[in-house]
């Protein structure tokens, strides 16, 4: 528990918390981790134009981006930016802007199964569709082509 946080992810206050998330998501599923932290305003990607030796963000504060990249299938990279959100990549396709607390249902969804691809006859077009918390679902458009794990969702 960090940060008033079990690893399901009811709240992630901070980066570090999410990673702590993601490490026991990746322990309980027996996926490889890797965890590459970018840590001040002139490391992290969203504050390239805090200049040459600015740390921290006009507040004081110092801003935490981590990136993770979890082994198996799919394969999944996690990118969780310091504004409470995250990139998630799955077998290449971006599904950006997922709040920092649905980053774990997103992954469990996906490695539980329930993540399905949407196929649109006309116009033709593929979608990933990962079911979230409080009957939402994430429907990210399928630019790239079918990976195998794709493939074996489709609908």
């Amino acid at each position: 528990m960090i940060s008033g946080m079990d690893h399901r992810g009811t709240h992630l206050p901070t980066t570090e918390a999410a990673v702590a998330a993601l490490r026991a998501l990746a322990d309980e599923y027996a996926l490889e981790i890797e965890v590459t932290h970018d840590i001040g305003a002139d490391q992290t990607s969203r504050r390239s134009a805090a200049g040459v030796g600015v740390t921290t963000d006009p507040n004081g504060s110092l801003p935490h981006e981590a990136y993770v990249e979890l082994g198996g299938r799919p394969r999944v990279d996690v990118r969780l930016f310091p504004d409470d959100d995250a990139l998630i990549t799955v077998d290449g396709v971006e599904c950006p802007d997922i709040a920092r607390d649905d980053v774990p249902a997103f992954l469990r969804a996906l490695y539980d199964g329930h993540a399905w691809v949407k196929v649109r006859r006309f116009p033709p077009g593929n979608y990933l569709m990962v079911p979230l918390p409080g009957d939402r679902v994430h429907k990210e458009f399928i630019l790239v082509g079918l990976s195998p794990w794709l493939s074996g969702r489709g609908g």
